[in-house]
């Protein structure tokens, strides 16, 4: 069996060097790129399983570096390293198609376990698109994955997935990345009458446009440059389970219209084919933003959207249920345990204080960072604020960011002048403190979603 291959792009020597070393002692074949365009050169020219990528490179942006990685393969699964400060950063490029981000200082056996996890999940996607197609399936339901957490909001999503999984309704799962929606997924599907048949997970966001059919439908060989050989889509893949679509609202608008096709007639065409497949498929899809809203931007077809709005489900962001921060903090306590190979009892109360406090910009994701990294520091029975990052403990006080106006040591032209700049500091803070979400942008800001996206276009705030 051939090494795995990391391609580690980084402008530290000093990472590269210890990262190339320690994952080649621990069997994988590694390179090194030391910034975006020779790492960039090195994947068209080279096969890559993995690549860890420094978020702040000399040429390029985190985000802008797995955009070029997925353009050039898909499949390739990818880690960003990132400083703590940078956390909302790494969020966002999970949203994008990252697989996970680690925090700087890196410590190698966490390191170690995000890759294995990674590449794990990498051999499951082509395990999925390389098995037969099964009318009946006589494989175990996975294991289920979803905790319950104790806050109203949670108990509410619990009712909601009892009610719905036993039909073979359509759903959208609402919530900012980090939230758990693939989770909640699962947990339709594993309490389903389809528990025992494939469940099958396709992140829209991070499907360059001229793929993403490919992905969904499937195609024939020569279908394209590149189609070497035949290839199911994930709706075949999926065929009589389940088929989950996260950040659908990515997808662009001719694949808009080839989905909704097959959500009515339930066939699908592989690209450059002629002949259609039946599939038998429940569909739930993710989003952490507003459809509806996408709809009325004309951005999203209203017509997909009433067909998979049969059922909406509501993640409220973990910074406004801190009832279940224990739960899930003692959650992940366990599953680091197993992973590490420890036996941490639990967390002191101080240490459960400060959690409890902090935001979360990455919810539980970020909460199960944290935890895990806790266990990989602690040396004694239970974790301790010590074992915390420095910016957990210390969090920047002031959630919505200097609001003060600078013209670069110059007196402003006009009042109009200090004024727009005053407001639009205010809603670039304001989107910060909501994790780029517009409808609570809005709301905080007490102005109607038009008035915000017209002021989002006039300050020239893209996001």
């Amino acid at each position: 069996m051939s090494k795995e291959r990391i391609l580690i792009i980084d402008d530290d020597p000093d990472i590269c060097l210890l990262l190339k070393k320690y994952l080649a002692k621990k069997g994988y074949e590694t390179f090194v790129a030391e910034d975006g365009k020779q790492g960039e050169k090195w994947l068209k020219d080279n096969n890559a399983d993995l690549v860890l990528c420094d978020f702040k490179l000399p040429d390029y942006t985190g985000l802008e570096m797995l955009q070029k990685i997925k353009i050039i393969d898909t499949r390739i699964q990818v880690v960003i390293i990132t400083g703590y400060s940078d956390v909302r950063i790494a969020v966002e490029a999970l949203k994008k198609g990252a697989y996970e981000y680690v925090t700087k200082p890196l410590y190698p056996d966490e390191i170690l376990i995000t890759i294995e996890n990674a590449l794990n999940a990498r051999r499951d996607q082509e395990e999925v698109a390389i098995q037969p197609i099964k009318k009946k399936s006589v494989s175990a339901p996975a294991p289920e994955e979803f905790v319950n957490g104790v806050s109203p909001a949670s108990q509410t999503v619990i009712k909601h997935i009892d009610l719905i999984a036993p039909t073979d309704m359509s759903v959208i799962v609402l919530g900012e990345t980090g939230t758990g929606k693939e989770y909640v997924a699962k947990a339709i599907h594993n309490r389903s009458k389809r528990a025992g048949m494939p469940f099958v997970a396709l992140d829209c966001g991070a499907l360059p446009k001229e793929l993403a059919g490919s992905e969904l439908f499937g195609h024939i060989k020569g279908a394209f440059t590149g189609a070497i050989n035949d290839k199911r889509g994930c709706f075949e893949a999926a065929n009589g389970g389940t088929l989950f679509l996260d950040e659908l609202g990515n997808l662009s608008y001719d694949n808009q219209v080839k989905l909704l096709r097959v959500l009515q007639e339930r066939r699908v065409k592989p690209i450059g084919s002629n002949k259609e497949v039946a599939v038998d498929v429940r569909v739930i899809v993710a989003t952490n933003e507003n459809l509806k809203e996408a709809v009325a931007r004309d951005e999203f077809r209203e017509d997909i959207y009433h067909r998979l709005n049969e059922f909406k489900i509501e993640l409220s962001p973990l910074r406004e249920r801190p009832d279940d921060i224990e739960v899930f903090a003692e959650h992940f306590l366990q599953s680091a345990n197993a992973q590490l190979g420890k036996s941490i009892a639990g967390f002191e109360p101080k240490t459960m204080e400060v959690l409890k406090a902090y935001t979360w910009h990455g919810n539980l994701r970020e909460l199960k960072n944290v935890v895990k990294r806790s266990v990989l520091l602690c040396q004694d029975q239970l974790i301790g604020p010590m074992h915390l990052p420095q910016e957990i403990l210390s969090p920047d006080t002031d959630d919505v960011g200097s609001m003060a106006v600078s013209f670069n040591g110059e007196l402003p032209k006009d009042l109009k002048s200090v004024a727009e700049e005053a407001e639009k500091k205010a809603i670039l803070a304001v989107l910060r403190h909501t994790n780029n979400n517009k409808s609570q942008t809005a709301d905080f800001l007490k102005v109607d979603r038009k008035t915000l996206y017209n002021k989002l276009k006039a300050y020239e705030i893209n996001i």
